[in-house]
C-alpha cells in the first residue's frame, strides 16, 4: 500500500478529494503493507501504535495480525469503510485490535505520549504543515517507543519517477528536529526498492527514518 500524492493542490488533502479518489476504484492500493514498515517493524514488541494516514488499513490490519493495538486514522470515510471491512475479513481477533478514526492529520493532534508506535507512511503535506505534523508525531510517542516516518525521496521528484507533491524530505532533516536529548536515532537513510509505477517497475528510494525515545 503507497500512497501516490502526485499533481497535488490545496484541494488534495481534503476528505472530498479523497472520498471521490477511493470511490472511483474497488481497490486503491496493492493491499499489501508498506515494505519499510515490515522491514522496521517485525522485530518490536507490540504495544499501542498509531497509523496515521491508514489508507485502506493494510499496514493497520499487519499491525493487529502482529499483536499490536492500532488507532488507524484518515482523512477518507470510504477509505476507513474498506479498512474496517478488510480487518473483519482477516479475523474477529484482528478487527478487534483496531480503532477507525477519521481526521485531518494536517490539525488533528494525536496527544502526548500514548503510543508505542507511531508511523506515517508517505503522508506527503505542504510546508509547514509537514513539519507540525512530524512534531505532533513524535510528541504521542511514549518513552521506550518508536517513532517511524516514511516518505519519498526528495531524488525521485527530480528524477520524475514521482509527481510533485508537497514536501519530499531528507531522513537527516526529520532526524535534525528530534531533540538529540530526548531521542535515539536508530536509521535514518534512503532506502531502495522496486515500485510498480504507471504499470512499469522502477527502482524509488524512500526517506526512512526511525527513531526510539529516551525513557
Amino acid at each position: 500500500m503507497e500512497h501516490d500524492h502526485s499533481q497535488c493542490g490545496e484541494h488534495h488533502f481534503t476528505q472530498e478529494f479523497w472520498d471521490d479518489r477511493y470511490g472511483t476504484a474497488d481497490k486503491l492500493w496493492s493491499g499489501q503493507p508498506n515494505p519499510q514498515l515490515v522491514a522496521q517493524v517485525a522485530g518490536l514488541k507490540p504495544g499501542d501504535a498509531l497509523d496515521a494516514g491508514c489508507g485502506e488499513g493494510a499496514d493497520a490490519i499487519w499491525l493487529a495480525a502482529g499483536g499490536w493495538t492500532v488507532t488507524a486514522v484518515d482523512v477518507s470515510a470510504v477509505a476507513l469503510e474498506r479498512g474496517a471491512h478488510q480487518a473483519a475479513a482477516a479475523g474477529a481477533q484482528v478487527a478487534a485490535r483496531i480503532s477507525w478514526q477519521r481526521a485531518d492529520l494536517q490539525t488533528w493532534d494525536p496527544g502526548p505520549g500514548r503510543f508505542d508506535l507511531a508511523s506515517a507512511q508517505f503522508m506527503h503535506f505542504p510546508s509547514p504543515a509537514i513539519e507540525a505534523f512530524h512534531r505532533r508525531l513524535a510528541a504521542a510517542v511514549r518513552p521506550g517507543g518508536t517513532l517511524l516516518i516514511v516518505s519519498h525521496h526528495p531524488d525521485d521528484l527530480r528524477a520524475g519517477r514521482i509527481g510533485h507533491a508537497g514536501t519530499f524530505r531528507l531522513a537527516e532533516e526529520i532526524a535534525a528536529e528530534l531533540a538529540p536529548a530526548d531521542w535515539d536515532v536508530v536509521v535514518a537513510e534512503a532506502s531502495g526498492r522496486t515500485a510498480q509505477l504507471d504499470g512499469e517497475r522502477v527502482q524509488v528510494r524512500d526517506t526512512v527514518l526511525r527513531a526510539v525515545r529516551r525513557g
